[in-house]
């Protein structure tokens, strides 16, 4: 496969996505090919059929290969589902000589050290998220790399997830013959693909609905501040439709995508939807002001406790600080009226996020659903991952000729500290893989 192309592997509840993509001479995304397939063997994120999980990837990638004429070896992909726990900690390390600058080796030490934290069984640590740092008491530093100081703290938002739902996914991807280049977490792919820079920057909620779960991501100040799973999303919306209207659950999809509303003031007593019956019987009819109500109070659980989430984080006057207010993604977003429920509830500005921040100007309407939002975070993930193999690369042949470091190697590094455990999380459950065979 060409170097500069990444294939993002979005391994849903409802649907299996692979989409193959490459930064354009503008620096945008442009999508070569996609592949969807109905996701059999998951359930709310986790992996719980292994042979239908890997013939569903299986069916993806192949369908995306067809459509971009090429073969697909590595995927970047994405973990979520309601293993995923967040917490925030803080902690110090004293550092042996303040006559030095503080450098990176530091920083990774720091990091390391909340690596020894003591989780619950089957728990992993997958991320740790320096917020701000304090150096000798001084605090709201930044950057904290070039001071000097001897003791060095930070806050830290750290994910934690269950390490044998991870490998799982690692043995589905590995088994569907595919290389796992890199491991993201979804709120994270699907932020990337959605928000502006401006929008993290002022304080901002990401809302992923998706078929099991809906993920929330929050933001302020450039940096992701919270991230929690909570265990519903469209899925349990099409289960009571279905046991509401006393239909089939391919029905009650059909109605949820086509008529369902999450507002039930919308609809007038009189509009009305026939549905066929099953094996003769006769066909059924429901109101459609039936329909958005049962579809409305179910809506209203997943948002408040969304909300809930969002007050947790910090405290009530956080909203006021969420300057950006909340955006909506994920295949859920696309239910009518959603955004002014949500506005309704939360009183917070909302918009319906959608994945065109970094994709090419000409691409498909498609593409730019926000189902498609986790894919497309994940495709730019790899991209990103590629960039930095390759500066890292470039600045060990200039170390191995003893020439100069080059300049905008002194930049990146800082970036790839940040993101590095991912990395080592990627390259652990390889190892375990392979040492599993």
């Amino acid at each position: 496969m060409e170097h500069n192309i990444a294939v993002g592997l979005d391994i849903g509840t409802t649907k299996i996505v692979a989409m193959i993509g490459r930064k354009n001479d503008y620096g945008k995304l442009e999508i070569l090919g996609i592949g969807k397939s109905k996701s059999l063997g998951v359930h709310r994120g986790v992996v719980n059929n292994i042979t239908q999980t890997i013939q569903s990837i299986q069916q993806a990638v192949q369908e995306a290969e067809v459509a971009a004429d090429m073969k697909i070896e590595g995927v970047t992909v994405g973990i979520a589902g309601q293993h995923i726990r967040s917490l925030q900690h803080s902690d110090y390390i004293t550092r042996p000589n303040s006559e030095h600058v503080i450098d990176d080796d530091d920083i990774d030490r720091l990091i390391n050290q909340v690596h020894k934290l003591v989780m619950l069984p089957g728990e992993e640590i997958i991320h740790v998220l320096p917020q701000e740092y304090k150096v000798d008491g001084q605090a709201e530093i930044k950057e904290p790399i070039g001071m000097y100081g001897g003791r060095l703290e930070a806050n830290f938002h750290v994910v934690v997830g269950q390490v044998s739902s991870i490998r799982n996914i690692g043995r589905c991807v590995q088994s569907a013959g595919l290389n796992l280049e890199g491991i993201t977490l979804e709120p994270l792919a699907s932020a990337n693909a959605v928000l502006s820079q401006e929008e993290k920057e002022a304080g901002v909620a990401l809302i992923d609905i998706g078929g099991g779960t809906t993920d929330l991501a929050i933001f302020r100040d450039g940096i992701i501040r919270h991230t929690a799973v909570i265990p519903f999303g469209g899925n349990v919306i099409t289960e009571d439709i279905k046991e509401g209207c006393s239909i089939i659950e391919k029905q009650a999809e059909l109605l949820k995508i086509k008529f369902g509303s999450a507002w039930p003031g919308e609809n007038k007593d009189n509009e009305i939807v026939s549905i066929p019956g099953l094996r003769g019987r006769e066909p059924k009819e429901i109101t459609l002001k039936n329909l958005s109500k049962i579809i409305h109070a179910r809506v209203v659980e997943i948002v408040e406790q969304v909300y809930v989430e969002i007050k947790n984080y910090g405290h009530e006057e956080q909203k006021k600080k969420l300057i950006a207010g909340i955006v909506l993604t994920g295949g859920g977003a696309q239910l009518k009226h959603l955004k002014q429920l949500v506005e309704y509830i939360t009183g917070m500005d909302t918009r319906i996020g959608y994945p065109n921040e970094h994709l090419a100007g000409d691409s498909d309407a498609d593409i730019t659903s926000p189902l498609y939002a986790t894919a497309v975070g994940l495709v730019l993930d790899g991209l990103k991952r590629q960039e930095r193999k390759r500066v890292e690369t470039e600045a060990e042949t200039a170390k191995a000729n003893d020439n100069e470091v080059p300049e905008e190697e002194i930049i990146e590094k800082p970036v790839k500290e940040r993101r590095s455990f991912l990395d080592k999380l990627t390259e652990r459950v390889k190892d375990f893989l392979d040492n599993a065979e």
